[in-house]
């Protein structure tokens, strides 16, 4: 489903250009002047409750309201990666995979299966596939990195990434915002907040579509690449007194007709993914000394799945063979659950959240083969995710206690989560594992800050956090579409991690900074390992060497004017940053022939700058204008590509090293009368022809093996990233 809107012409964005250097002639504009981010906002996902930043004993990255209004991305992946949040694979409009502090989703997005923990409005989004939630009707979003709170369960080992909605409060006011741009490129989005009669509401829809892109310099048409795109959020809320309130918020989000081009550069693959949510809040306070959240969901994520893969490589052989014409999967998960946090005051200073928590989710999966050969008379094989039934309680506490005039603030707290796996019977799966599987974990955080001066903090944390096995891991028997067939576990054990944090934050004249230094182990991670002899038969297992990631990581905002006591005179200047650089990124449990032993599909450093500058008085157009650059570090790979051996990789489990990239993004907006905006965008200004994760590229010397390509003779072989492209919109206000 898409929302078609008129097709952006040529002069159009000739004559929007014109318009703005035009602007030139004194005028008057009521615009405030914005700020730069904040380090010391206030901020909800690390305790569950409202409180600064300069507080919390854990780094909390936030992307704020302004930020995502001016951002031209289509995803909250776009979004994210924007400011260098960690490592996104981006393998397609559809899909991605991240990774933050070594702890990784998996490719597909599987939230079940991730050590990231993906939130909507503070609950289980039911997908770490980030990029089918588009940023539309996001107020902000706040990451946690590593296993720093409590009060989230399984998943949360490399970080908790939040997405907050808006609602009547914080979006009051009617926008209308439409775009176009390269290949086809039609968005528009509306939204209207306010209040009536003490209610306060808030309605969005977005949608948009776009066709296959064209890669960057020496490249051409990647086929298969286009999507469409539709969401839309309702909110309501009530204040019932001074105490109580409750919120209702009904949403659902997705990305259609999506190419997946994959490893073998499909043209005929495509993937419908959806999320829908419902929530329901009540917020209440019997007294100075205590007062609660409740909060019910429910959540209903659907992946559907229309592949094949006519040309297959021959496990043995390593020659073509046929494959696949069609491999439709359909994946459904459905959550159900309630939260209870009460928080007390106890005496003075101190503060008690005790928390509970109880979810249970029904995954569901089938699906439909057809071999070239043998067509409709194909004996049909079990679906990638087994189905399961999961249950699971947690039992939460989290004391803090503010001492010396508040400038030093303790924190500790405990969390035990119990639950049971159940194997429910699965479409063509033979040897059926019957009953249930139980599991529990304990984790923990302790720590402190320290408001040395007015403006300068420091942190320093300790946090553990654990992911559960699931039923495919657990009793799988399933094979994969390269043909492959990997077996569940039983005796597998919950994958953990352990983080140790030092850090600081220093906000004055203008400055904020925030840096950290972290240390995360992850141990028992749950992975496949061929059995001895064999090169298509795996299983699930616990490997016994750690994952250790070591690092440092930089936040950064300036109000340049301001930090240098300039006059504005109607100008405005700031400039932000945002960086990491993993000094020491060690899997020791990389097997003993691989030609490294470096963490893969993780940035060894990346980075996040930009600058935005213009004027709102004196002119006759009020305009800004920014920049915004973004490194992609080098990050390690054993590639599911099948390259040419030896110019693309000297054999087929070569861990290559993916060389860092820099890719540069601007915007020019002006307002053209009063709550009117117009803007132009180029996105990849230089026309980078690379990508975030695959090697054989949409360029020559072409690495990539032709003759096991699915492209069926439209467009060209490889995998590149967006080349050149440019944005033209029209937003109102009113």
């Amino acid at each position: 489903m898409s929302l078609v809107l008129p097709r952006v012409a040529a002069p159009a964005v000739s004559a929007f250009v014109l318009a703005l250097a035009a602007s030139v002639a004194p005028a008057a504009s009521q615009e405030a002047p914005a700020a730069p981010t904040l380090l010391d906002e206030i901020v909800v996902t690390s305790t569950g409750r409202p409180e600064p930043r300069s507080r919390i004993t854990g780094t909390v990255q936030v992307i704020e309201g302004e930020r995502i209004a001016r951002s031209t991305a289509r995803s909250v992946t776009d979004l994210l990666a924007e400011n260098a949040v960690g490592f996104f694979s981006e393998w397609t409009a559809a899909q991605t995979s991240l990774n933050i502090r070594g702890a990784s989703t998996e490719g597909q997005g599987r939230d079940f299966r991730s050590q990231v923990l993906v939130l909507v409005n503070g609950r289980r989004a039911g997908t770490a596939n980030i990029s089918k939630l588009s940023p539309a009707d996001v107020e902000r979003i706040e990451i946690v990195r590593g296993p720093a709170s409590v009060i989230y369960g399984s998943q949360a080992m490399g970080g908790v990434i939040n997405i907050i909605l808006k609602n009547g409060r914080t979006a009051p006011g009617n926008v209308v915002d439409v775009q176009g741009g390269s290949w086809g490129l039609l968005q528009g989005r509306a939204s209207a907040g306010g209040e009536i009669r003490g209610t306060d509401y808030y309605i969005g829809i977005a949608g948009g579509r776009r066709d296959s892109y064209h890669s960057g310099a020496g490249g051409g048409l990647m086929a298969n690449t286009q999507y469409e795109r539709f969401g839309a959020t309702g909110a309501v809320g009530r204040q019932i007194d001074d105490n109580h309130r409750i919120d209702l918020t009904i949403r659902t989000d997705g990305i259609y007709n999506a190419g997946f081009r994959g490893s073998a550069w499909n043209t005929i693959n495509q993937d419908e993914r959806t999320n829908s949510s419902l929530d329901l809040v009540y917020t209440g306070k019997a007294t100075e000394a205590l007062r609660w959240t409740l909060h019910g969901y429910l959540v209903g994520d659907r992946d559907i799945f229309r592949w094949a893969a006519p040309i297959q490589r021959n496990a043995t052989t390593g020659r073509p063979q046929p494959g696949t014409r069609i491999d439709n999967n359909r994946r459904a998960l459905d959550i159900m659950g309630l939260r209870f946090q009460p928080v007390f005051n106890l005496w003075a200073g101190n503060e008690l959240l005790l928390g509970f928590d109880a979810e249970r989710s029904w995954l569901r999966s089938d699906r439909y083969l057809e071999t070239m050969a043998l067509g409709p008379r194909t004996p049909q094989v079990a679906p990638l995710d087994y189905n399961q039934t999961d249950s699971v309680m947690g039992f939460y506490a989290e004391n803090s206690q503010r001492l010396f005039d508040e400038r030093l603030i303790l924190r500790a707290g405990i969390r035990h989560t119990r639950g049971a796996t159940s194997f429910d019977p699965t479409p063509n799966l033979a040897n059926q594992a019957t009953g249930s599987r139980p599991y529990h974990a304990t984790t923990y955080t302790v720590g402190g800050t320290v408001r040395a001066t007015e403006h300068l903090s420091f942190r320093a944390g300790l946090s553990t956090g654990f992911r559960a096995p699931t039923a495919t891991e657990l009793a799988g028997n399933y094979t994969v579409l390269s043909g492959s067939q990997i077996f569940g576990n039983p005796n597998i054990r919950p994958e953990t991690s352990r983080q140790i944090e030092v850090g600081a934050t220093l906000a004055m004249n203008g400055w904020s900074l925030d840096a950290a230094l972290f240390q995360n182990v992850i141990a028992n991670r749950i992975i496949t390992r061929l059995r001895p002899g064999s090169t298509t038969t795996s299983d699930y297992v616990n490997n016994p060497g750690d994952v250790t990631v070591r690092g440092v990581e930089l936040q950064a905002a300036v109000d340049i004017l301001t930090a240098f006591q300039a006059r504005a005179n109607g100008w405005h200047w700031s400039a932000f940053g945002n960086g990491a650089y993993n000094f020491h990124m060690r899997d020791a449990g990389a097997p003993a022939s691989a030609n490294t032993d470096k963490v893969e599909r993780m940035y060894q450093y990346q980075a996040s700058i930009g600058t935005r500058f213009g004027q709102r008085t004196g002119v006759a157009i009020p305009w800004t204008f920014s920049v915004i650059g973004i490194l992609r570090g080098p990050m390690w790979y054993n590639t599911e590509e099948n390259l040419i051996i030896p110019q693309g990789e000297p054999n087929r489990e070569y861990i290559h090293r993916k060389p860092p990239f820099w890719v540069w993004n601007a915007r020019l907006e002006g307002e053209i009368r009063q709550g009117m905006t117009a803007y132009l965008a180029v996105n990849n200004i230089f026309n980078v022809n690379q990508h975030p994760i695959f090697l054989a590229l949409d360029r020559q010397p072409f690495i990539g093996r032709s003759d096991l390509g699915n492209t069926g003779g439209i467009g060209n072989l490889g995998n590149s990233m967006p080349g050149r492209e440019f944005v033209v919109g029209l937003q109102a206000r009113f």
